[in-house]
């Protein structure tokens, strides 16, 4: 075979495959369409947040009136069940980041892990019936009556026994992995049925997230207390008061001792979608004040701030 036919036959083959590969399909990076001024998210959130992400998603919605989050609160479990199995959730806000095995997953599966941080803090508040004198826990009590060593009259409430995040908090913050009681612990659905039982048993003890109790500016709030009474913790790192309430300062200290974060975990990787838009929201000034209003621990400090004066100050 000559030279010159050999060098067709070479030009030809790759005018070939040229058009063959340009013939192929782009490769889609992402079927998204939201930005994060417009467009329609599905986002799963903890149950024990709904009062105060109800309010960042009316301001971040009358901010940009093109958007529309629409959350669905459930327990902990079952929204990073969302995460990992529900194309549709690209977000879901609860009391943790992930874990290193679910980094490793979304990096295995998707080739990037989820942006993830904490936004808030929360806490765990105790709850007794307004006409109870017994307002005075320690954690080893607390530990202790959990276990049914102690105290078994009184009945503790919890929003769920298997898949809320107080369940999973309280098993590894006090319980430390051990196991409940179950004659003397028990499950019902919702924080604000939790809140509902105290005010109708003198002897039951209620955990619930601090945004659903902990607002003296929400009337909802406000009316429940006439009904029941936020319990004080004994605080092992005060000096000057030995028992605390969880209150904003106390939780921001963590001086109260049942402290925990509020996080958002948004699926998008390098797209920015609407998820990425309500997260960073929820990180700077406007999306801070909202939980500082919501009387939660913020993780962007507010304080005086120093001002220049343009104008000269005369000398007397």
């Amino acid at each position: 075979m000559s030279g010159a036919f050999r060098g067709v036959i070479f030009l030809l083959l790759s005018a070939s495959i040229w058009s063959i590969n340009s013939c192929k399909p782009k490769h889609k990076t992402h079927e998204y369409t939201d930005t994060p001024k417009s467009g329609t998210i599905h986002i799963s959130v903890d149950e024990s947040f709904k009062p105060v992400i109800e309010a960042e998603i009316e301001m971040y919605e009358a901010s940009y009136p093109g958007t529309k989050i629409i959350a669905s609160y459930k327990p902990e479990a079952e929204c990073l069940k969302d995460l990992f199995f529900d194309t549709a959730t690209r977000m879901v806000i609860v009391t943790r980041g992930l874990h290193d095995n679910e980094r490793k997953f979304f990096l295995d599966s998707l080739h990037y892990v989820p942006a993830n941080n904490v936004v808030a803090l929360d806490a765990v508040v105790l709850l007794v019936n307004e006409k109870s004198k017994d307002s005075l826990f320690s954690m080893q009590r607390l530990k202790d009556q959990l276990q049914g060593k102690i105290n078994r009259q009184q009945q503790i409430i919890f929003d769920g026994l298997t898949t809320t995040s107080t369940v999973r908090f309280i098993e590894d913050s006090v319980l430390k992995g051990q196991h409940f009681d179950t004659s003397v612990v028990k499950g019902i659905k919702g924080n604000q049925a939790v809140i509902d039982y105290v005010a109708t048993h003198e002897n039951a003890i209620g955990l619930v997230g601090f945004s659903w109790i902990g607002n003296p500016e929400d009337t909802q709030q406000v009316a429940a207390l006439k009904k029941v009474k936020i319990a004080y913790v004994q605080c092992d790192l005060c000096k000057d008061s030995p028992y605390v309430k969880p209150m904003q300062e106390s939780i921001e200290s963590h001086r109260y001792p049942l402290v925990r974060g509020l996080f958002y975990i948004v699926k998008e990787g390098s797209y920015l979608g609407l998820g990425t838009g309500f997260s960073t929201f929820m990180k700077y000034e406007r999306g801070q004040l909202i939980f500082k209003r919501a009387y939660l621990g913020t993780v962007m400090p507010f304080g005086i701030r120093d001002v220049k004066l343009n104008q000269k100050v005369p000398k007397d």
